[in-house]
């Protein structure tokens, strides 16, 4: 569009008389002046609300001084400290989006990923549990919810109850739409019978959000919501130790005979489908927030190690190689930050975000495991021990290998380019079971790549302007 608009003011400067070009320049540079004047008023990404410039004050505090202390403590255990948990309730960190009507904080989208960047940067573990609560349980609730549901659920989830979003299974990771787990109707009950894999916050949470078909012939049309507490019977099968974010539990939960009143589907009947592929939509930007605050907090940590290590007589940050390298991770956080930005502004703006929201978490997990490797070998035998905390930054960078799929399958998208007289359909349809084989696994790596690339380059050529977005599932 503003090729078109350049275009369309040098045709109209070529056709202006000789007589009348000094009065025409002279209104040009004041039409010009009044555009800039007009374009200085519009905030840039890094403009925030005085609300959420004092969220992220608070939270930050709050990470630094009771996160903080715990951290290897956590990692370690593997466990959440329970008061770190309390701490996220009475710091109002749960109900970010919530209204205040239901004892929420009633915030902008944007605070919520501001809260989820900066409790990353100091415990990735942390954060992911704040993120699933606010951004996929509340959300659901909140959105599809029916009154009475909303107004029992919320006020429970924003004060002391923990949320878990409960869709994956063994054989539906990526495919999401291919689970098992069956709901039958029995009165004004359902019984469910199945079971779900890595589940987040499951250890601690008592407040479920299960996904189950109830008709199978429909296929995906017949996956239903359902929320569920714990004392309805949810087993906790395993609960798995991981490389990284050990804190944050994740488990196996097995439905035997779970009976759930009917007044407990969300959304209606058939509409679960609709409504896991707009939350993980949205939940896409808090992946990005997250891996973007753990990429900061690992740059924070080894950073100022360089200019306090001493070699051959000066800082080994002073080093014009390592300089070279810090200085490229700063733009590498940098354009992170401005994609998760931008994908939280969109989404709050109610403009399509789908595409932007997809490319701001495969970018910032790009740079998250990057940043934090680099952070280690910066550190040097330092940066390889656990006392720094800085090796935990990289193993926990590595979870954006399951949250909603891996990277290089970063959705069942299609991003379709129309030109005036072309049509080309780019299409990225990356199934991989947890067992594939480590060729179709390449395979899938390399057909990613070029499709990015050409993307990209349609994408500059066209403008932008003619991009149409349709998304569905990691």
């Amino acid at each position: 569009m503003l090729r078109n608009i350049a275009l369309q003011a040098s045709k109209a400067a070529r056709f202006v008389p000789r007589s009348t070009g000094v009065l025409h320049s002279a209104r040009a540079f004041s039409a010009s002046t009044a555009v800039l004047n007009e374009h200085a008023s519009l905030p840039s990404l890094h403009t925030f609300t005085e609300e959420e410039q004092m969220l992220r004050d608070a939270v930050r505090k709050f990470a630094t001084d009771v996160v903080g202390p715990k951290v290897r403590e956590m990692d370690e255990n593997e466990m959440m400290d329970p008061s770190v948990i309390s701490g996220l309730f009475e710091q109002g960190l749960m109900g970010i989006e919530t209204s205040a009507d239901h004892n929420g904080a009633e915030s902008s989208f944007t605070s919520a990923i501001i809260a989820i960047e900066e409790l990353a940067r100091i415990d990735p573990s942390v954060s992911v549990l704040c993120d699933v609560h606010n951004t996929l349980v509340n959300t659901v609730i909140r959105k599809y919810g029916t009154k009475e549901q909303q107004d029992k659920w919320l006020p429970q989830l924003a004060e002391s109850k923990l949320g878990s979003f409960c869709l994956s299974e063994s054989a539906s990771g990526s495919d999401a739409f291919a689970l098992q787990t069956r709901a039958r109707k029995e009165g004004d009950s359902w019984i469910l019978n199945g079971s779900k894999m890595w589940i987040t916050n499951s250890w601690e949470a008592e407040v479920f959000l299960i996904f189950a078909n109830v008709d199978p012939s429909k296929g995906y049309k017949g996956i239903t919501c359902f929320v569920a507490t714990k004392d309805m019977g949810i087993q906790i099968a395993k609960k798995e130790q991981k490389l990284g974010i050990r804190a944050s539990s994740t488990c196996t939960l097995n439905f035997d005979d779970l009976k759930i009143p009917a007044e407990n589907v969300i959304g209606g009947e058939g509409k679960g489908y609709k409504m896991a592929i707009e939350i993980l939509n949205e939940g896409r930007i808090g992946i990005a927030a997250q891996m973007l605050g753990l990429a900061q907090g690992a740059f924070d940590k080894a950073v100022p190690y360089t200019y306090q290590r001493e070699q051959f007589g000066q800082p080994i940050g002073t080093f014009q190689g390592m300089a070279f390298q810090i200085a490229q991770a700063a733009i590498d956080l940098e354009t992170a930050r401005l994609l998760t930005y931008n994908a939280a502004r969109l989404k709050e703006e109610g403009k399509a975000f789908t595409r932007e929201a997809a490319m701001a978490k495969y970018h910032a997990s790009v740079v998250a495991q990057r940043v934090s490797g680099q952070a280690i070998e910066w550190a040097g035998g330092v940066g390889f021990t656990r006392e720094t905390g800085i090796e935990k930054f990289w193993r926990d960078s590595k979870i954006v290998s399951r949250h909603f799929a891996v990277p290089y399958c970063v959705g069942l998208l299609m991003i379709e380019y129309r030109a005036p007289s072309t049509k080309a359909h780019l299409i990225f349809n990356c199934r991989l079971s947890r067992s594939s084989s480590r060729r179709s696994i390449l395979k899938a790596i390399l057909r990613f790549i070029v499709t990015h690339f050409i993307v990209l380059k349609n994408e500059f050529a066209l403008g932008g302007d003619n991009a149409k977005t349709n998304a569905s599932l990691d």
